[in-house]
């Protein structure tokens, strides 16, 4: 069997480059040295007024040079800047890519100050609904207004600053996003579509309409007082997770394109699992067989079983459903090996990127198989019995790894576990 094709004949797909920007810095170093030395970038919000907000707290990116600061606006600013980085690492020139962009962003509506902007426009003095604003919007037929609502307008702006090829895809799955965005990239690589795909999971919509849509889910932790020590994943006193911005990119390819261009190879994108869970909107299934399915689904599609994972990048999100039913999913598939791997939230330090996390959690996996070095799961001092976990605690390990599973769980039912491992000698 050629090295270049997997267990069933399909071509390996190669990580090339890549990219992230995070509350933690811009760039692969910085965000890399912060982790894995376990420092938090969460924070107090300054970027808005946070008076009568139960969360006060975010992990949010002021450090990008976008004016003006719009949700639509930083979401393009951080899947530039991780774009541009993973081309770059890949040895590709952008504005010439020449394969298909697959982008996770948030969905695009009117915020608040566009909202206020249409009412004064029209004279009115009452807050509009809607209604209202549609009929505002068909008089001024603002070509702004319909960019700051057309869900692909990020991919565009990014297809042209790098020179994809074809209709760029734009996608929301919840919090699985970016890791869906991955999936699609190595399946176009799978079937000879392509043989080069960049995948981006961006997310810069930290704003006070998001807190307070969250927190009336209860979803936020209002531990406001020690931002950095607000998110602990696994703990018995965890109470909800962190909002975050930031953006991950992947560079994937054929692994015989790779290799005749001498590129590096990272990694491998060695499988990806997708299922559905159609319990609830928010909630997981009870007996976390969606959750079961998705973890097995992408071990299968590797063609590995759970002694082959060295470590696990959980989704972590510490509420204290999801870390349950993380564990729930994770005992069912690994049994008692799951006591003896190591499994690390970097929402811990970064937060919940929502969109973005899929995709960034897959660039840190990528950099804990090329070093050897296990991010923490910081805030980890009030363990849950409930949750018997080696989770790296608080303190990063170094350890040989050669294949990691990270998964991704979203509201609305939306699973996807990825498997990437070290690229064959």
């Amino acid at each position: 069997m050629s090295t270049d094709t997997d267990f069933l004949g399909r071509p390996l797909v190669a990580i090339t480059g890549i990219g992230v920007v995070s509350s933690l810095g811009r760039g692969v170093d910085a965000n890399w040295d912060a982790l894995t030395a376990g420092r938090s970038g969460i924070h107090a919000i300054t970027r808005f007024s946070t008076e009568n907000l139960r969360t006060t707290i975010a992990g949010t990116v002021d450090f990008m040079p976008v004016e003006p600061l719009t949700s639509s606006d930083l979401s393009h600013a951080l899947a530039e800047a991780a774009g541009l980085e993973a081309l770059a690492m890949a040895g590709t020139k952008a504005g010439a890519f020449g394969g298909p962009l697959f982008l996770a962003a948030p969905p695009i509506e009117l915020e608040w100050q566009h909202r206020f902007a249409l009412d004064r426009a029209d004279g009115a003095i009452d807050e509009p609904g809607y209604d209202r604003l549609l009929e505002i919007a068909r008089r001024n037929h603002s070509a702004d207004i319909y960019a700051l609502t057309l869900f692909n307008r990020i991919s565009e702006r990014l297809a042209d600053r790098f020179g994809t090829r074809g209709l760029p895809v734009t996608l929301s799955t919840a919090c699985a996003s970016g890791a869906t965005a991955i999936q699609l990239g190595v399946e176009a690589i799978r079937r000879g579509d392509c043989e080069r795909a960049i995948a981006i999971g961006t997310d810069g919509s930290v704003t006070p309409e998001a807190l307070i849509r969250f927190s009336l889910l209860s979803a936020l932790s209002t531990q406001n007082d020690e931002p950095a020590k607000a998110s602990k994943p696994f703990s018995r006193d965890r109470d909800g997770f962190v909002m975050a911005e930031g953006a991950g990119a992947l560079v994937l390819e054929s692994l015989a394109s790779a290799r005749a261009r001498g590129a590096e190879v990272l990694a491998v994108l060695a499988g990806c699992g997708e299922k559905a869970d159609d319990f609830h909107r928010t909630r997981s299934k009870p007996d976390a067989s969606p959750i079961i399915a998705t973890i097995r689904a992408g071990l299968d599609d590797a063609g590995l079983d759970a002694g082959s994972i060295d470590y696990i990048n959980a989704h972590g999100t510490s509420t204290p459903e999801n870390d349950r039913m993380e564990f729930t999913g994770l005992s069912a598939v690994f049994g008692d090996r799951l006591a003896e791997t190591p499994i690390s939230s970097n929402k811990s330090m970064i937060g919940h990127t929502l969109t973005a996390a899929g995709a960034i959690e897959a660039v840190f996996s990528v950099l804990t198989l090329r070093t050897g070095v296990l991010p923490p799961t910081i805030n980890y001092t009030n363990p849950d019995p409930a949750i018997p976990l080696d989770t790296v605690p608080n303190t990063a390990r170094r350890q040989p790894v050669r294949a990691v599973l990270s998964n991704s769980f979203g509201f609305g039912g939306q699973n996807v576990s990825l498997v990437i491992a070290a690229p064959p000698q």
